[in-house]
C-alpha cells in the first residue's frame, strides 16, 4: 500500500476511534463534535502535509469519517475494534507524539460535555492500554 494511502487510512481510523469515544454512551453531543473539529484544525492539520486526491488535508478524513459514522449510527465498540486492528497492523504510524495527540484528543472529546461518564472512562482506559502497546 502506498504511504499516502496508508496515511489516509490512518486518519480514517482516527475518525472511527474518536467516533467511538463520543458515541460510547449512545449520545453524541454537539460539544463533543465541536471539540473534535477544533482539535483537528489546531493540532491534526499542522501535523503533516499529506493531502487526499482532491488536495484536501488528509487530517480532514477524521471529520469526514466521524460524520459518516454518526449518520450510520454504527456501534461504538465496532469502531473502536476497527481502530485497534489498524493500529496493530500499522504500528509504525504511531510514534509517541502521535499517541500523545490521540490521547489528548480522545480525552478532550470525553471531557467536553459535563465531564466523563462511566462508559467514557472505560473506553478511555482501553485506549490508554492500547496506546501503551
Amino acid at each position: 500500500m502506498p504511504y499516502s494511502k496508508k496515511i489516509q487510512k490512518f486518519y480514517q481510523n482516527l475518525g472511527k476511534l474518536f467516533y467511538a469515544i463520543a458515541a460510547i454512551d449512545n449520545t453524541i453531543r454537539e460539544e463533543e463534535v465541536q471539540m473534535l473539529k477544533n482539535i483537528i484544525k489546531d493540532k491534526w492539520i499542522p501535523l503533516d502535509d499529506f493531502t487526499d486526491t482532491h488536495g484536501t488535508d488528509s487530517a480532514y478524513q477524521i471529520e469526514i469519517v466521524f460524520d459518516w459514522l454518526e449518520e450510520q449510527q454504527l456501534e461504538a465498540s465496532t469502531c473502536f475494534d476497527a481502530f485497534k486492528e489498524f493500529k496493530k497492523e500499522h504500528e509504525s504510524l504511531f510514534p509517541l507524539p502521535v499517541k500523545d495527540l490521540i490521547w489528548k484528543t480522545a480525552d478532550a472529546i470525553a471531557s467536553s460535555f459535563a465531564g466523563k461518564n462511566k462508559a467514557e472512562v472505560i473506553v478511555l482506559a482501553k485506549l490508554k492500554l492500547l496506546l501503551k502497546e
